[in-house]
């Protein structure tokens, strides 16, 4: 009920109803502010965005709330995903960022209550984990704290630069926005059918107005908590037959590796056997060292725990002291505490070099492959297993506190001034992972022959078993002599700790001057000072290898059970449900591993659980910061006209912004030299909206501009490593990248049938100029920006460098088209003229030429990164007034994650999802909701693959259907 009305909303108000709102908002859209709409109905939300449609002159989406503080979805990522062009990418289940029209996080831009702001938190490694990048995280925000969402794809002079995609705004209510009092409360149960566990998700809203509704006050507030599992199979990557120095020899085979005796892999004190040289296992060998053949990296079965609060509030606080002058004071508050336990059961040996004691210790018993090089069948001897739990406490908090004061100075002019900071922070204290270890396992198979996303893995021993071969392997503590921190040959059980975190904090401050003439020409004007500030930190252990030595008091305690995995699966029989697995509290309290200390043995060594930072060369690239004042300003007119004997309305501005970027590194010269760069450009960026009306039920839109993104934050960070013997070389960021510009053009055609059916078709083409990718460049030193203290004293900065960072190249063209149908099917008889469709389509393409390398001249040329060439929604909805029931179906094709992939691959990506959600909700009376929801109905796997011919599995989790019962009261 909720999701399909606002999706309605979302499909039909597309175009007007968000700019018109947003603009009542700023007070600078006319001399008549627009009251808001209040949604009560599937029909009536679709009417309602359809008027408005049908005036605005720029090209938007815009989803609201059919109720008081009643978001459609529990999710805005989720909702946003209704809106033609725009699909999502989830983590934990549970949306997370948007990608609109092809162009994804990095390139759209988010406002709350008209500031510009960045929310993120931390996710799993394969959903790209913490969030150091532009993108906005929506699972921050619970959706009923918020009254509407709009999408703004195409650009005006008076909307702020910085993306390529889209404009996102967010605006929470307001008091004088209903104009008496309200109250509403809702509680609701959620069930998850793969946990089994059953959360609340709670939500108020209460506002009022005083002095003859001249002044007004608004407070909200939403609280929900999510227990779920995810759970399925791994591989963090495949690579070939050649990798890590490739496989162990049969006896009677060239040795591999060259250190080989007659009867070991790699030395005799490392005592792991060669299997004897016969036909069957020389041509398994054979088979398996073909480097057109590919394995995966590290097989794995995963559960993976999460737990999280989130807490939102909101506050306004309205004040009319007279008939021309309105101050608004807008507070946001939200925080989103988590924690993940991630456990694994995997074979480590097939990722590793013989230094590590992997893959040349590693001896093929059996194997096939496909024609395309995927791995079918192995079974193999010499394998290291590994028991794997990471633990993750994460915490993000938001605030926002924004100021807007409008005041009108006459019939013709009006000003509005807006103040206001968004603050994002987050926090991972604790991010530790302990390991459980058994080495040189004899008879691992793996079997993808019956499923090649879920394979037989045959593990041949007792995987439960705490006494079995899967123990804390430690580094062997000497009495006197060197203390060695690893075990040649062998990769032994590890502690890592890695605590870390973020920063983002946005001012702005804006003044905006409006002056209309006549009622067909408005000018307007305004000035903006931004201020962005990005820092992250993080810290690892001393000890760069992560190794302990053997617990003092032998492995009593240290252990615990995961039990009960695969539920729901299929899994093959004799497949493992549960393994042991290392248990953290009580190595941490066994090892005293937070001390942020040495606990016994040398500085660096086993015994060190000392934490450092920048100059630890396996943390340093992650402490870095980038500050960014942007001072701009815009001039536009508006305009009604009718020179072809039919209406005409449109906008015509230049934005013009400076950019100035001090971004701060470290290089990894003297232990972590800090690193200080500043970058300026300006951007001249001028827009066109037009839309005419040949006859009063269809629309023609016209809109063309120029945009500009900001670089990716990693891409700026003048730290990296220089080498000042040998070959000199330096390899960094780029701090003095240009921004991605476009020329973008839109052409949409609109039919609009009654009052609530409409038929729209969308057109649009964005000539991407500038891309970044990484090259490799010779340049004089005293040319790259880095400072002369990095050089000996004897280099004279002249010396020519080999530079090897992100830079600018020939970008591509993005075109598309958007079809969007919106029908209600009233002409149907009985009951079935309470039921409405809302349908929309959309297809992009776009090529990019990647290079391979950043010393190669070979390119591959695929789709541009996160862009889905097709997506579709369709929902069916029924409402008769009492009762709406509605079910969305929302598919997006699959898109790739990185070009070119990693481990001698083409590229990474998401195989296509299509998610299904539905909604029930029945008005007991004219204040009290009764509500079933359903979310996920399908049970829909994250399917990430690597490699376009052979689309092996990276990761095939999934996470269970949501169920959620509840009501809802109006006071």
């Amino acid at each position: 009920m909720n999701a399909p009305r606002r999706h309605a909303v979302a499909l039909a108000a597309s175009l007007l109803a968000a700019t018109t709102a947003y603009a009542q908002q700023t007070g600078s859209t006319g001399t008549q502010q627009l009251d808001t709409v209040v949604v009560t109905g599937i029909r009536a939300s679709l009417e309602s965005a359809l008027n408005a449609k049908r005036n605005e002159r720029g090209i938007v989406d815009v989803v609201k709330a059919e109720d008081i503080a009643k978001f459609p979805d529990t999710n805005l990522a989720e909702s946003l995903q209704r809106v033609p062009g725009v699909v999502i990418d989830r983590d934990a289940g549970e949306g997370r960022n948007i990608t609109v029209r092809g162009l994804g996080a990095d390139f759209t831009r988010v406002r709350i209550n008209g500031i510009e702001a960045l929310a993120t938190t931390g996710g799993t490694d394969s959903s790209g984990g913490a969030n150091r990048s532009r993108g906005f995280d929506f699972n921050v925000f619970a959706s009923e704290l918020f009254s509407s969402l709009t999408v703004r794809k195409s650009n005006q002079a008076d909307i702020d630069e910085g993306s390529l995609g889209a404009t996102v705004d967010l605006q929470a209510a307001r008091p004088l926005d209903f104009k008496r009092f309200v109250a509403t409360a809702s509680a609701k149960a959620k069930y998850n059918d793969l946990s089994g566990e059953t959360d609340p998700r709670v939500a108020f809203l209460v506002s009022n107005t005083f002095a003859n509704n001249t002044l007004g006050v608004l407070v909200s507030g939403a609280y929900s908590k999510r227990r779920l599992f995810e759970e399925g199979f791994s591989t963090v990557r495949w690579d070939n037959g050649a990798s890590s120095g490739g496989w162990c020899a049969p006896t009677g085979v060239t040795n591999n590796p060259s250190n080989s005796t007659a009867t070991t892999c790699g030395p005799a004190a490392q005592g792991v056997p060669r299997v004897t040289g016969n036909a069957d296992t020389i041509a398994a060998y054979n088979l398996a060292r073909n480097a057109a053949n590919f394995h995966p990296r590290l097989p794995r079965y995963g559960r993976l725990t999460h737990e999280q609060d989130r807490l939102g509030l909101t506050a306004s606080a309205q004040w009319k002291p007279s008939s021309d002058t309105l101050v608004t004071l807008d507070l946001l508050y939200s925080k989103l505490d988590a924690t993940r336990q991630e456990d694994f059961l995997q074979a480590i040996s097939f990722s590793r070099t013989a230094g590590a004691g992997g893959k040349p210790q590693t001896s093929v018993l059996e194997t096939s492959y496909a024609a395309n090089g995927a791995l079918l069948f192995g079974r193999y001897n010499g394998v290291d297993i590994r028991a794997e739990s990471r633990f993750d406490e994460l915490t993000t908090t938001f605030t926002q506190p924004s100021l807007t004061v409008e005041h009108q100075f006459s019939d013709e002019l009006r000003a509005s001034v807006r103040l206001g900071q968004a603050k994002s922070k987050f926090r991972n204290p604790v991010q530790t992972t302990t390991t459980l270890d058994a080495l040189n396992v004899n008879g691992y198979a793996i079997d993808f022959r019956g499923n090649d996303r879920l394979p037989v893995i045959s593990f041949p021993f007792d995987v439960t078993s705490a006494t079995g071969p899967l123990q804390i392997v430690g580094i062997p503590q000497v009495a006197s002599g060197t203390q060695p921190n690893t075990i040649a040959n062998t990769t032994s059980s590890e502690v890592r700790i890695r605590p870390q975190g973020a920063n983002n904090v946005n001012e702005v401050g804006q003044i905006d001057l409006a002056w209309e003439p006549s009622s067909d020409l408005a000018l307007k004007g305004g000035v903006q000072h931004k201020r962005y500030a990005f820092d992250t930190y993080e810290f690892r252990r001393v000890n760069q290898n992560d190794t302990i030595f053997a617990p003092a008091s032998g492995m009593a305690g240290l252990t615990t059970q995961l039990t009960g995995f695969g539920k729901g699966m299929n899994l093959p029989a004799g497949s493992a449900t549960g393994w042991v697995n290392p248990n953290l509290s009580a190595i941490a309290a066994a090892y005293d591993i937070y001390c942020n200390c040495i606990k016994s043995g040398p500085a660096g060594g086993p015994g060190d659980f000392t934490l450092s930072s920048i100059t630890n060369g396996n943390a340093r690239g992650n402490n870095r910061k980038v500050v960014e004042t942007d001072q701009g300003g815009y001039l536009m007119a508006e305009f009604s006209q009718s020179p072809l004997g039919f209406r005409i309305d449109g906008n015509f501005g230049v934005r013009y912004v400076k950019t100035e970027q001090v971004a701060t590194g470290y290089q990894a010269a003297a232990g972590g030299t800090e690193v200080t760069t500043v970058n300026r450009y300006t951007d001249t960026l001028p827009a066109l909206n037009l839309s005419a009306s040949p006859t009063k039920d269809t629309r023609i839109r016209f809109a063309a501009a120029k945009a500009m993104a900001r670089p990716q934050l990693g891409n700026l960070n003048p730290g990296g490593s220089i080498s000042t013997t040998g070959t000199l070389s330096v390899t960094s960021g780029n701090p003095f990248l240009k921004p991605f510009r476009a020329k973008t053009y839109d052409l949409n055609f609109e039919y609009y049938q009654g009052r609530t059916a409409f038929v729209g078709v969308g057109l649009f083409r964005k000539d991407i100029e500038t891309y970044i990718q990484s090259l490799r460049t010779n340049v004089a030193f005293k040319d790259t920006g880095l400072p002369m203290s990095l050089l000996p004293a004897n280099f004279t900065g002249d010396e020519i460098f080999q530079i090897t960072q992100p830079v600018n190249t020939p970008g591509g063209k993005l075109e598309g088209f958007e079809i969007n149908v919106q029908q209600p099917l009233s002409f149907l008889p009985g009951i079935g003229r309470h039921l409405g469709v809302l349908l929309n389509y959309t297809q992009v393409k776009s090529k990019i030429t990647y290079l391979v390398s950043p010393t190669s001249s070979s390119v591959i040329v695929d789709d541009l990164i996160n862009m889905s060439p097709k997506s579709a929604n369709a929902t069916l909805y029924y409402d008769d007034g009492t009762f709406s029931a509605r079910v969305s179906a929302s598919k997006r094709s699959s898109f790739l994650t990185r070009v070119p992939g990693q481990n001698n691959n083409d590229v990474e990506g998401k195989n296509s999802s299509t998610n299904v959600d539905m909604s029930l909700s029945y008005k007991w009376d004219k204040n009290l909701d009764f509500t079933l929801e359903g979310v996920n109905l399908t049970n829909e796997a994250n399917d990430q693959f690597i490699s376009r011919a052979r689309n092996s599995v990276v990761v095939n989790h999934v996470t269970g259907r949501e169920f959620l019962v509840g009501m809802r009261y109006k006071f």
